[in-house]
This record gives structure tokens, C-alpha cells and sequence, in this order.
């Protein structure tokens, strides 16, 4: 602090270059530099900061195995509609001849896994219905609806398969039974008889899908069916780095 006073009070009577001096001379000779220098002093920059020019940068610090930012923040595969943070099948998941009628809510959860996805529940895909089509009645738009239009089917609304499970019936039976297997005995301590050998049940009439449709391109709860009754159904996906985005449907 007194040096820089002295330098100020050199300054102002006209021997700048005395003052200059003497400032160098009291950091031992280092000169002050705006610039990295090798044995200089860097003077730091606005907000008591190093300026960027003086911070190295690590040789390809902006890609990680040889890949940018942009390339592993995550696209959609192709065939699917980018919903924001997910993917979503452009269309309902494309069924073989020898997988027709197979394709109920068990079949469709477990293709979606093995897909490397997940059935979508009745939220997500009332959420996506701006951005893909979704199966729907003949009335609405086929600009946004999925609509099957093919006679040799006929003219019949559609609905889609979500993961969204509800029930019809209350009591302990009203999701499924684990049945009583042959051979089952009761607790003799507790004085039990032998229970009735009984089928299982785990998916009975009372268990159901919620199904979702268009709506007029904003979705739609169209009542449910039961797990064990077939329904179109596409998969969802997470974004994966480097895939191909399709954009939206």
C-alpha cells in the first residue's frame, strides 16, 4: 500500500517513470502483465477475476469419448415422436400374423421391455396426443387420429392399450387369486382344516386396462378391458444418446 502511494504522489508531480520503476522494483522485478507471461504478475479482470485467455483448456475438454455435449444430451430412435423427455412409437406397435390376439395387456408389457421400453400409461399418452396419433373413432380428424379406415375390417373405433390398471369389483378377489395348489394343508396348531384345492386367477374379468383414444387430438379416457383382452398398444422409450429424432408425427 505504500509503494502504491508513493507511485500515485510520483504520478502526480510529474516522475511516472520513477513511480513505475519502483512498483516493479517492489514485487522483484516481475513484470504486470494483462496477459499470461511467464514470470509475470497477471492483473485480474473485472469482478476481481481471471480473464479467460489466462484459464487453459484441457485438449478435447468439450467431448467425452469423442463425442460432444449435443451428442449424448439424447434424441429419439427413428420411428418414434419426441414427447419432451421420452419417445413415444409413431404409430401402435406392428403386430406379426402369428401375434394377433395375443397382444393383451401381459403380451404388450413384456414385448415393450423386451423392446427396451415400457407400456406407456394413460397419462402419457393423453399427454402425447398433440404430437402423435393416437387410435380413434371414424369422426375424428385423420389429420391427427389413427383411423382405420380399411373396409375389409370395417368401420370401428379404435382405442390403445395403457399401463394403467383398475378394478370393477372390491374384496380381496377383486385383482386376481393365487388359487390353492394340490397338497396344501392348513396349520394343524391352529386347528385348520385342509384347505379346497382351487385354480388360480390372476387376471380375472374385474381387472382392467384403462384404454385412451384421440379425442379430437386431445385425448381421451375411453373406459377399460380386461388384462386379458387384446388391444393395439405402442411402446415408450428414453432418450438415447445418439439416436436419429424423427421430430414430431
Amino acid at each position: 500500500m505504500a509503494v502504491a502511494l508513493a507511485a500515485l504522489v510520483l504520478s502526480t508531480t510529474g516522475l511516472a517513470d520513477a513511480a513505475r520503476q519502483a512498483v516493479v522494483a517492489a514485487v522483484a522485478g516481475h513484470p504486470i502483465s494483462a496477459r499470461p507471461r511467464a514470470g509475470a504478475i497477471l492483473l485480474l479482470g473485472r469482478g476481481g477475476k481471471f480473464p479467460a485467455a489466462a484459464i487453459p483448456t484441457v485438449r478435447d475438454a468439450a467431448r467425452v469419448g469423442g463425442r460432444t455435449a449435443a451428442q449424448l444430451e439424447g434424441t429419439c430412435q427413428p420411428d418414434t415422436v419426441d414427447i419432451g423427455t421420452w419417445c413415444l412409437e409413431s404409430a401402435p406397435f406392428p403386430l406379426t400374423k402369428e401375434d394377433l390376439g395375443k397382444n393383451n395387456f401381459v403380451w404388450a408389457s413384456k414385448r415393450c421391455e423386451q423392446e427396451g421400453g415400457w407400456l406407456p400409461s394413460a397419462s402419457e399418452l393423453v399427454g402425447a396426443a398433440e404430437r402423435v396419433k393416437l387410435e380413434s373413432t371414424i369422426h375424428d380428424s385423420q389429420l391427427t387420429a389413427t383411423i382405420d379406415l380399411d373396409p375389409t375390417r370395417g368401420l370401428k373405433d379404435e382405442r390403445e392399450m395403457s399401463s394403467t390398471l383398475v378394478t370393477t369389483e372390491a374384496g380381496s378377489f377383486a385383482a386376481g387369486f393365487e388359487g390353492v395348489s394340490e397338497g396344501a394343508t392348513g396349520n394343524p396348531r391352529q386347528g385348520q382344516a385342509d384347505p379346497i384345492p382351487l385354480p388360480a386367477d390372476p387376471f380375472p374379468e374385474s381387472l382392467q386396462y384403462v384404454t385412451v383414444y384421440d379425442n379430437a387430438n386431445q385425448g381421451g379416457f375411453a373406459g377399460s378391458e380386461p388384462v386379458i383382452d387384446p388391444e393395439n398398444f405402442r411402446c415408450a422409450y428414453a432418450l438415447s444418446a445418439g439416436a436419429i429424432d424423427k421430430g414430431s408425427s
